[in-house]
């Protein structure tokens, strides 16, 4: 009998597994249905909200207030979650006009207007300025004091300006930070290259066991400082199930309450493997736009493929490898102590490429072998890449297993932009 594994992409066939050979799929939670609608979850998380008071006697009638948004690349519901924080901010006296938001980019590429119409919605779009954070804009950038730990800190001058700040996003686990959410708004959000060089390179010089899943890392203790430091006063962050529905809202202090959510996150998204993969199969969704976001499917593998493994990636990339970061597609990708000698050696400028090409690095270089299925990026720039070229998931698992041989245990991860494997040997 031969298990059925479906794609989340249009185009993207089917492929089928042997009962024999599949030894887990692996994919978030979907949770119970709430009594409350997400919009009430979002109201009843601002009226108790964590480590602080309400955000309507928190904020000052008098004060300038800056909303930090999450961009393209997160499925956060800023739609619903704005207007709340707007009626909590008119509660405390706050006129329209002491308001502004801002996108909070990091190094991504620009929203287009109809990406940011569909983020904040056509009344915010038309009653209050709303910003992009243009990290390649030097001249927009103030520096603060360094972290305890000697980070450089560049941010968005908006920033300096503002006298309150909130962040609005969501909380799933990374390899990056350990989870997103939380300061992560501030750093890398509105932040220069500089600083997001410092913190992505320190998060590559990890293992993902030390990093991805873990509320406190040193990674996140970083950001935590430079949030605390550029002063970001107030958080709202929605934890999501597998089908994309709210199944919590955290709001207030942004360590406290991010702590909170991450538990929730790492409920929904921690899933239990016995035994780590010969073969993983697994879909970058919702991280489908780039080879850059699909890396994020990818960093699971380093904890749950066996070594000399076979990892397949099946991702869209509608926009090819990664249009931020273009020198990408010249280098490609290496193993990591290729990579950490450039650094060490100032060959190798942009840190936070370095960082996700190290990454992606020890699973596709220094873990086992590396397939790619995707429309979106040639035969060609596959192999420049590092990565074997596959036309259809079918061909790629017939290519696994005449590598890895006819018993080799194979593990799909779903929703594998977010899914965090939780490993648990068999003893």
């Amino acid at each position: 009998m031969a298990i059925k594994i479906d794609f989340p992409y249009k185009g993207y066939p089917p492929v089928y597994i042997p009962e024999k050979s599949l030894l887990a799929i692996l994919k978030p939670k979907t949770c119970v249905d709430s009594d409350q609608s997400e919009i009430d979850q979002i109201r009843s998380a601002l009226k108790r909200p964590i480590g602080t008071p309400p955000l309507r006697k928190l904020a000052g009638k008098h004060q300038k207030i800056l909303i930090l948004v999450d961009d393209y690349t997160r499925k956060t519901p800023t739609e619903l979650i704005i207007p709340q924080v707007i009626e909590e901010l008119a509660a405390a006296g706050v006129p329209p006009g002491n308001i502004k938001f801002m996108i909070a980019s990091g190094l991504h590429r620009m929203m287009t207007e109809k990406e940011k119409l569909e983020k904040v919605g056509k009344s915010i779009m038309e009653t209050y300025p709303v910003m992009d954070h243009d990290w390649r804009k030097t001249d927009s950038l103030l520096q603060l004091p360094t972290t305890s730990r000697g980070t450089e800190i560049w941010v968005n001058k908006e920033i300096l300006a503002a006298d309150f700040i909130i962040g609005i996003g969501h909380i799933v686990p990374t390899r990056v930070a350990g989870f997103t959410g939380g300061a992560k708004i501030i750093q890398p959000g509105v932040c220069g290259a500089v600083t997001t060089d410092q913190t992505h390179w320190l998060s590559a010089c990890y293992s993902s066991e030390e990093i991805f899943g873990r509320i406190d890392n040193p990674v996140r203790r970083e950001m935590n400082d430079v949030g605390r430091r550029a002063g970001l006063k107030f958080i709202v962050n929605t934890i999501h199930d597998a089908t994309g529905k709210i199944s919590r809202c955290v709001c207030g202090d942004p360590i406290e309450a991010f702590r909170s959510g991450c538990k929730t996150a790492l409920d929904i998204y921690g899933v239990p493997l016995a035994e780590p993969a010969d073969i993983l199969l697994v879909d970058s969704y919702p991280g489908d736009m780039e080879l850059w976001q699909a890396g994020k499917a990818i960093f699971a593998a380093e904890q749950a493929l066996k070594q000399d493994g076979v990892l397949i990636l099946v991702s869209p990339c509608t926009e090819g490898v990664c249009r931020s970061h273009p020198q990408l597609a010249e280098v490609g990708y290496m193993p990591f102590a290729e990579i950490e000698a450039m650094v060490e050696r100032g060959e190798f400028k942009d840190l936070t490429l370095a960082s996700h090409i190290a990454k992606v690095g020890r699973v596709i270089f220094d873990k086992g072998t590396g397939v790619l299925v995707s429309d979106g990026i040639d035969p060609e720039m596959t192999r420049r890449l590092g990565f074997r070229w596959a036309s259809t998931a079918e061909e790629a698992l017939k290519f696994a297993f005449g590598l890895k041989g006819p018993d080799a245990k194979v593990v799909v991860i779903q929703h594998g932009g977010e899914v965090l494997p939780v490993l648990n040997p068999l003893s």
